[in-house]
């Protein structure tokens, strides 16, 4: 059984659905997360430290006892359109705490000002700047969660194709790999999802893709070719409309000959880490994301 807090979390996001426009520009979109991710305050003992990852921004995130030889780096969820490294830095200390490695929190360009593939762009340079400040790949991770897990597999394919050493492994969160919409989940868990509709998620993906076609691989890393990639650890709920776009991805990789591990949450939502403040699933997840990168590492 879910605890109790679940029942809360998704009343309060439904009661914020409602209120919510059909169509918002991005400016109102990235102010409302700002605001609603900014009640939640940070542990006194994480730091955050602005940082510029070649010419991305970004920031470095941890705890006091994180290794200086570890880092994950996180690409933030928000559909490609909003999400920040403010919105993400809870979770981002939180992993800090769990793996015991720095997290670099990257500020990736966003659409529609800069649609696909500057995300790709940003997080491939980032991985590259961690390279040449001399920290080993085998010591490096690459996460995110929404669309900043489909933004991890994507960064993952474009370093192997550019011939880049691979990290130790990708963790991603409820990722976002389908810019169509196509999963059968995105129908038969609407009605338990109270975060993610496919009409929302359409018009986000058509800020991001532009002109692209939507099965662009390095914005839809489900037509991607996986082969080559590091480990990948894959945490979704039951309760999402994203849950094919995690299983579909795992069953792709699979074949492609990457080991994966897939983490299915009975009754949680969509990217339920994020409440870990409040939620105890939450927490337990991000431990184990802990658990699984300490044991790549090592």
């Amino acid at each position: 059984m879910p605890s109790d807090m679940l029942q809360t979390i998704i009343d309060m996001m439904r009661a914020q659905r409602s209120v919510i426009p059909p169509e918002l520009d991005a400016a109102v979109m990235r102010a409302n997360m700002e605001q609603m991710t900014g009640l939640m305050p940070l542990p006194a003992d994480v730091t955050a430290e602005p940082v510029r990852a070649a010419d991305v921004p970004a920031e470095w995130v941890h705890v006091p006892t994180a290794s200086a030889e570890h880092v994950v780096l996180y690409v933030h969820g928000g559909a490609y359109v909003i999400g920040s490294v403010n919105t993400h830095r809870d979770l981002a200390g939180r992993i800090s705490r769990a793996a015991g490695a720095r997290v670099l929190n990257v500020d990736y360009r966003l659409a529609p000002e800069h649609p696909h593939p500057a995300a790709v762009e940003d997080a491939t340079a980032a991985y590259r700047w961690l390279l040449a400040q001399g920290y080993a790949p085998e010591r490096l991770a690459i996460a995110g969660d929404s669309a900043g897990g489909g933004l991890t597999v994507a960064t993952l394919v474009a370093l192997r194709d550019a011939g880049d050493p691979m990290p130790a492994a990708g963790v991603c969160l409820s990722p976002w790999v389908d810019l169509e919409g196509i999963g059968e989940s995105m129908s038969s868990r609407a009605h338990l999802d109270p975060m993610v509709q496919k009409d929302h998620l359409l018009r986000m993906a058509k800020l991001y893709l532009g002109d692209l076609h939507p099965r662009t691989p390095l914005a839809a890393p489900l037509y991607a070719d996986l082969s080559g990639l590091p480990p990948l650890l894959i945490q979704v709920g039951t309760a999402e409309t994203l849950l094919d776009d995690a299983t579909r991805i795992a069953e792709r990789a699979r074949k492609a000959g990457v080991t994966v591990t897939l983490d299915v949450w009975d009754d949680m939502i969509h990217v339920f880490q994020a409440f870990a403040p409040i939620l105890p699933e939450g927490q337990k997840a991000i431990d184990q994301i802990g658990e699984y990168l300490r044991a790549r590492w090592s």
